[in-house]
This record gives C-alpha cells, sequence and structure tokens, in this order.
C-alpha cells in the first residue's frame, strides 16, 4: 500500500519547507564610491551586470559574474589641461574648437561563492548573504572626439591617455537575500568593496611624460542591490510505503 505522506502544517500552508535548489539568473546594480588610487584618479560610478549561479539545497551559491564600470568623473587634471584649450575644447583640423568627451569605462569579471544564512521562521530560502568574488577587472579613461577633427586623440594616440589599468580582484560581499515562495519577488541588497590589485598598461604617458606602468590598488566600495530569477526544480512529492 502507498500513500502520499504530509504533515498538518503543510495541509494549512504553514510548514517551512526545505530550502529550494537550482539555477539562478541575476541581474545587478551598484551605487561605487571609490577609495585609495581609484579616487585619484576617478569620481562616484556605478555597476551593472549579470551573473549565473546555481543555488544548492544547503544554501550554498556558487556562480560566475561580470559587472560593467560606468563613471563620468575624471580627477586627471594633467590630462584635462592637454585635452584642451583654455578649457574651451580643442583647436582641429577644422580650424574650430572641438569638444573632447571623456568618461570611466571598465568591466570585472570573476567567479563567486556565497552562503545564505537562514533567519526567516517561515522561508527557508531567505536570510545573511554573505559572498565572496575573485577574479579580473580593467578600467581605463575613455575619450571621444565625435568631430574627428583632433589629431591629438585620433586611432592609437588615444593610448598615451587613456590610463589603461587591469590586474586581479577580490569582492566580499554581505546583504540580505529574499526568495518568495510563489518565486515572482526574489532580490538581494548589501554592501560590497571591490579590492583591485591592478597595475597601469601604458608604457608612456603623453600629458605627465612619464611611464604609466604603475602598481596601484584600486577599491570600490558599494552598494549593491539584485534581481533574481529563479529557475528552482521542483520537488516530487513524498511516499511512505506499508
Amino acid at each position: 500500500m502507498c500513500k502520499t505522506a504530509f504533515a498538518q502544517d503543510d495541509l494549512f500552508g504553514t510548514a517551512k519547507k526545505p530550502p529550494k535548489y537550482g539555477l539562478i539568473i541575476a541581474a545587478n546594480g551598484s551605487v561605487d564610491f571609490p577609495m585609495a588610487s581609484m579616487a585619484k584618479r576617478f569620481g562616484q560610478s556605478f555597476r551593472l551586470g549579470p551573473s549565473l549561479e546555481y543555488k544548492t539545497a544547503s544554501n550554498w551559491i556558487l556562480g560566475i559574474k561580470g559587472d560593467f564600470i560606468l563613471g563620468g568623473k575624471i580627477k586627471e587634471d594633467s590630462l584635462m589641461i592637454n585635452l584642451s584649450s583654455n578649457g574651451q575644447g580643442m583647436i582641429g583640423l577644422n580650424e574650430q574648437r572641438n569638444s573632447i568627451y571623456i568618461y570611466e569605462r571598465g568591466y570585472l569579471l570573476g567567479v563567486q561563492a556565497g552562503k545564505i544564512i537562514n533567519l526567516s521562521k517561515y522561508n527557508s530560502d531567505n536570510g545573511l548573504y554573505l559572498k565572496m568574488a575573485a577574479g579580473f577587472m580593467q578600467h581605463k579613461i575613455l575619450i571621444q572626439d565625435k568631430s574627428e577633427q583632433v589629431p591629438q586623440v585620433a586611432g592609437a594616440y588615444k593610448k598615451g591617455y587613456d590610463r589603461l589599468t587591469n590586474g586581479l580582484f577580490i569582492e566580499p560581499y554581505v546583504g540580505y537575500v529574499y526568495f518568495a515562495k510563489n518565486n515572482l519577488l526574489n532580490f538581494h541588497i548589501g554592501l560590497d568593496a571591490v579590492l583591485g590589485f591592478t597595475q597601469g598598461r601604458r608604457t608612456y604617458l603623453y600629458d605627465v611624460r612619464r611611464s604609466g606602468e604603475d602598481k596601484r590598488f584600486d577599491v570600490l566600495f558599494g552598494l549593491q542591490g539584485g534581481w533574481f530569477i529563479p529557475a528552482f526544480k521542483k520537488k516530487s512529492e513524498e511516499y511512505i510505503f506499508e
């Protein structure tokens, strides 16, 4: 004889079920404040990117991630002086003043592992979220001459100004994660810090007339949040045999 087994609390929907497990697609975003070497070059920035993760039945999360770094505040004074004429743009081949636009751009690629420490009395998937990521990061100053009339920043000449920098990073994160029982409202929010052990990759910087291969310690301290799209595996009904 076979029959389905369930507790009385299950009948009324109040039982705390075991953690769910399966693949998770996430869209993440951060507001970052630079520190250490990063603060000397850039101002506040943003990160946006996806991640692909797997959540185990014991609330471990393993995955890969990618972030784009976006910013518009550049603090390199020497760069601004060399790319402007009295602060009004550069004289180009068209014999007119042409505006040069500069931005912060970069990315992070890495692997990550984390653990959900369950704090909820009603949902085994929710609680304190501790995570560590590690991988490769790169950033530079994006220089745009929309008029295409300024030879000083045309083609390969941009490399003498763009401050290309890359290296390894680690990223600790602490936050809170929430998974709704109907899988519609799933998110995380918390604080993180990108710690980059990087080095400049340009052999010569035109504006300061020196090597750009200095070693750096780049830090981004941020408020991070993300939206989860889970594809959890459904558990089959439990049977007992008599």
